[in-house]
């Protein structure tokens, strides 16, 4: 079942309507499985198509940071000077052991899943036995937590908001793919998170992707998960064509 928030004049499923027919033909020629939730703020209009839940791999890592900023809210502090350093190569660099060093701190799964909660995510949940990256989510639960991230009236401070906004626009060149693809030059660049990882039961890649890209001009919130491909590099080449489709749909859909 998908869901949707269309702000434009087509009704609540327009927009999700659109991708469902734009990303057909991926699908078609996938054997991987995938759903893609996409905003264009300046609209409104949101859609969705698929409503599997994922693991998240490496893109719970922005919850993660989240969830440390909230935290640093609440107690009336800054970051500390260790807590910036883990969160720097978490996020840009995807580093395994400083989102570890961090789990402790935000209140392992209950903490995250309470933070969550408040960025307004309602169908993440963590792992039973706190493995960070076996986390599950849906594309539109990672829409929520990047509205929270890039639009105003977050929970997330106007600072806290910059600091996750800068330090994903910072990944590193080699991990700079998936929603990356379906910007075109425009403006600002990507601002990203990925996560890739294979499940140790089949074999087979979780690579998912999460963001704001710009194309024609405007921003564009958008989150990719998949699972069941067969390899890490088409696992990315689906997750890419998947962000240029659906970007492509919601700029065609605002306009028209």
């Amino acid at each position: 079942m998908e869901r949707a928030n269309d702000g434009g004049p087509d009704g609540l499923s327009g927009l999700s309507g659109a991708l469902a027919d734009a990303l057909a033909p991926v699908a078609a020629g996938s054997a991987a499985d995938f759903s893609v939730a996409v905003l264009e703020p300046g609209s409104g209009a949101s859609g969705s198509h698929g409503d599997g839940s994922y693991a998240t791999a490496s893109v719970i890592k922005v919850g993660i940071l989240a969830a440390l900023l909230l935290g640093a809210q609440d107690e009336g502090r800054r970051l500390t000077a260790q807590e910036r350093a883990y969160a720097a190569v978490m996020i840009e660099r995807s580093d395994n052991d400083a989102a570890t060093a961090l789990w402790g701190p935000i209140g392992g799964s209950s903490g995250l899943e309470a933070a969550l909660g408040r960025l307004g995510l309602t169908d993440t949940h963590a792992d039973d036995r706190g493995r960070w990256g076996l986390t599950h989510t849906t594309a539109s639960d990672q829409l929520a937590l990047a509205r929270a991230v890039f639009l105003d009236g977050s929970p997330l401070s106007a600072r806290s908001q910059a600091y996750l906004r800068t330090l994903m626009g910072r990944v590193t060149a080699g991990q700079a793919w998936g929603v990356s693809a379906a910007a075109d030059g425009t403006g600002p660049g990507p601002r990203l998170k990925n996560g890739w990882m294979p499940l140790d039961a089949t074999g087979l890649w979780v690579i998912n992707s999460v963001g704001e890209v710009t194309a024609h001009g405007r921003p564009y919130l958008i989150a990719v998960l998949s699972e069941g491909n067969a390899d890490r590099e088409g696992g990315v080449a689906l997750v890419e064509e998947v962000a240029r489709t659906a970007v492509a749909t919601a700029a065609a859909h605002a306009s028209g």
